[in-house]
């Protein structure tokens, strides 16, 4: 089970890399105003939640790649450090993207809900990386997989 967890954290990191690529495209193009996880960051740190402060750059994009180590984790747990396809990958991914954007982000005043979001290019931005973060977890969780070892025929047994 241990090897399931650092594997899926493995490709959960770097899920992450790839999907953090889309995001700042999305920055860069301007169809997204900064960068998610910075605002998370920034709403949690103390002082006035919607102000700039200091380093929360760096903790947003350790707060991100935490997150996504996590939920990579977590995905290589539910198919038993197997991997899954890339259609179920994206759809982990876009249940993560709902249940953030939906739910919990906008439920703590962070960011609006995706469906209300005045800045009309994040929510597509968002959509489209956290697809390229599923496809890119399950191809990792998969190809991390390697050959099976005696203790992983025993485990899986």
């Amino acid at each position: 089970m241990i090897r399931k967890l650092v594997r899926g954290a493995a490709a959960g990191a770097l899920s992450t890399v790839a999907m953090s690529a889309v995001m700042l495209a999305g920055q860069k193009t301007g169809l997204m105003p900064g960068q998610p996880p910075k605002h998370i960051v920034r709403a949690t740190l103390p002082g006035r939640k919607h102000r700039p402060k200091p380093g929360e750059k760096v903790l947003g994009a350790a707060a991100h790649l935490g997150f996504g180590a996590a939920s990579g984790a977590a995905f290589s747990l539910l198919t038993r450090g197997r991997g899954a396809g890339v259609p179920s990958g994206v759809g982990y991914a876009l249940l993560i993207w709902l249940g953030s954007y939906q739910g919990w982000v906008p439920a703590l005043n962070i960011l609006p809900p995706a469906s209300r979001d005045p800045a009309r290019g994040r929510p597509v931005v968002m959509a489209a990386a956290h697809v390229v973060y599923g496809a890119t977890l399950a191809l990792a969780v998969r190809a991390m997989r390697g050959k099976h070892t005696r203790h992983d025929v025993k485990e899986n047994g």
